[in-house]
């Protein structure tokens, strides 16, 4: 038995963002496949016993449960010694840019493609919405990285 699994499904992109740390990281884990468009992640086992808020990724470790890309990122960082940061002040400055990207970027995205290849919505006004805020946070997202290939620091860390 590997020492991390996590609670994931392949069409989620923040459980891409966990699986690949645990590979860059070295980290041996197992997958918990998650049959997400069968509604297992809003069943009442999953929600008691899993994870509240009927989201993936899950990561388990030992006795330590987590939950929210931002803080499995963080605590895999922490636990490898990889792409983590070398001081307070790049602590808080990954946190700035990973919070930027759960509210600006992967929100609007994830579900502007939710609706385009899942839902089969088509073209709405929502998506135009959608479309117009995530076109706007990869706007700032590539005028940061003008200034370098990496997000924070000169080297890849967990923000990016």
């Amino acid at each position: 038995m590997a020492e991390f699994e996590l609670y994931c499904f392949g069409e989620s992109g923040n459980a891409y963002k966990a699986a690949l740390m645990l590979n860059l990281a070295g980290l041996e884990w197992d997958a918990r496949f998650v049959d997400f468009f069968n509604g297992e992640a809003r069943s009442e086992a999953y929600l008691s016993q899993v994870n509240e808020m009927g989201e993936v990724p899950v990561l388990l470790h030992g006795p330590v449960k987590l939950s929210q890309t931002g803080v499995i990122l963080e605590y895999l960082a922490q636990r490898s010694g990889a792409f983590g940061p070398h001081d307070e002040d790049e602590r808080r400055e990954i946190l700035r840019w990973i919070l930027f990207d759960n509210h600006k970027l992967t929100a609007n995205i994830a579900t502007l493609r939710f609706l385009l290849q899942f839902a089969h919505s088509g073209e709405t006004e929502v998506t135009k919405f959608l479309r117009g805020r995530a076109q706007a946070a990869l706007k700032i997202t590539e005028q940061h990285l003008a200034g370098g290939p990496f997000i924070v620091g000169g080297r890849p860390t967990i923000a990016d």
